[in-house]
């Protein structure tokens, strides 16, 4: 075994390195040189088997002891939970992976402790009016918090869980099977590594217990559909302690009975009476700030014509910007006409020329009526 490098000279360590520094050395050495990283490196995948090796050994109390006192010798003939050599390649890393992506992938279990709470989700309606101006909303969220009796550690009193004697607090066990080395979650300690002797009557052991939390939230001004607001630590409570979830509240924004919102912009139709949009004039609109606003209208206005009014919008997200609100003019034909006014309009339609007043019309059947000539020929 003269052969075999050092593994404490392998991960960089000295001989007395607590177990965290020999962790975050292996760690560090695991990124650098992992294969995934360095396609057809060989030496690179040697050192990455060499680290792996050494940290399989130094991490596990036992293993370590008997290196420090006979070497590599020390661990032939299968020590405690190895396989030929005494050497399992896949625990170092394995262990090193959950670490690093453990918590991306949504928290889970954590090595020596609870597992942390799970994120909430709420959603919530709120008008156009609140979105423009902002608000405080109340929120009633059922949840999980922690255990006051216990003050969330699952123990009675409050006494927090005790090392698992079955995994050594490990979360894991190993049992050898021929020559493989089979590892598997601790059944007495559910892979916590810890073990609560004697549980809380209020929550069972869990540390948590289920109850309606309110909670106040600040909407800003210029929110949209789908806006999506995060609460720190206002999820769910961990088991035995361990750190909360968040609470993720997702916006949706009800809909306006007169003004239809496109991002920033406010939509909005209003009718203009037939004399004001021929003659001229101006009319009054409403604004989303409960406000009311003149709007000129020139003589000859259409239907569909669009008037725009600067800063009239809706505020922008975190900015101090706003957009502008358009107006789209509907010019409305008169009903319930009497018998005079009646009289008046055939009196008007029967004088002037029909092109300079109604130029549209005119001009759609003059290019039907050279439709149909030319359908004769």
């Amino acid at each position: 075994m003269a052969d075999k490098q050092d593994y404490y000279e392998a991960l960089g360590v000295d001989k007395g390195a607590d177990s965290e520094t020999v962790k975050k050395a292996y760690r560090k050495l695991a990124m650098e040189c992992h294969p995934d990283r360095n396609a057809g490196d060989k030496a690179a995948e040697q050192k990455f088997k060499d680290i792996s090796e050494a940290y399989d050994v130094l991490k596990d109390e036992e293993k370590r002891a008997a290196y420090d006192r006979f070497g590599h010798a020390g661990l032939n003939a299968g020590g405690p939970g190895g396989g030929p050599g005494g050497f399992d390649f896949s625990g170092g890393f394995t262990d090193i992976f959950d670490e690093m992506f453990g918590d991306f992938m949504g928290g889970g279990r954590q090595r020596g402790g609870g597992v942390r709470g799970s994120d909430l989700r709420y959603n919530l309606t709120v008008s156009m009016v609140a979105a423009f101006s902002g608000k405080k909303a109340t929120l009633k969220v059922p949840t999980s918090v922690a255990c006051e009796p216990c003050k969330g550690t699952g123990g009675e009193g409050g006494e927090k869980p005790v090392m698992c004697t079955a995994c050594h607090g490990h979360g894991k066990v190993r049992s050898q099977q021929g020559f493989f080395t089979i590892e598997r979650g601790c059944p007495s300690c559910h892979g916590t590594g810890k073990v609560i002797e004697k549980p809380c009557r209020s929550c069972g052991g869990a540390g948590r217990v289920s109850k309606d939390k309110t909670l106040e939230v600040n909407i800003p001004p210029g929110v949209e559909d789908g806006t999506r607001i995060r609460l720190a630590g206002e999820g769910e409570a961990g088991l035995n302690g361990a750190p909360p979830g968040d609470l993720y509240i997702f916006l949706s924004i009800q809909p306006h009975r007169i003004f239809q919102r496109v991002g920033a912009n406010i939509n909005c139709r209003v009718p203009i009476p037939m004399v004001t949009a021929s003659i001229g004039g101006s009319i009054e609109v409403p604004t989303i700030d409960g406000g009311r606003a003149r709007v000129s209208v020139p003589a000859g206005t259409q239907t569909g014509h669009q008037f725009r009014m600067k800063g009239k919008g809706m505020p922008v997200l975190n900015s101090k910007a706003r957009g502008d609100m358009f107006i789209e003019s509907i010019v409305e034909t008169p009903v319930n006409l009497t018998k005079k006014q009646k009289e008046l309009l055939k009196e008007f339609n029967e004088t002037g020329s029909h092109e300079k007043t109604n130029p549209q019309s005119e001009g759609f059947f003059r290019r039907v009526k050279e439709l149909w000539e030319d359908l004769k020929d």
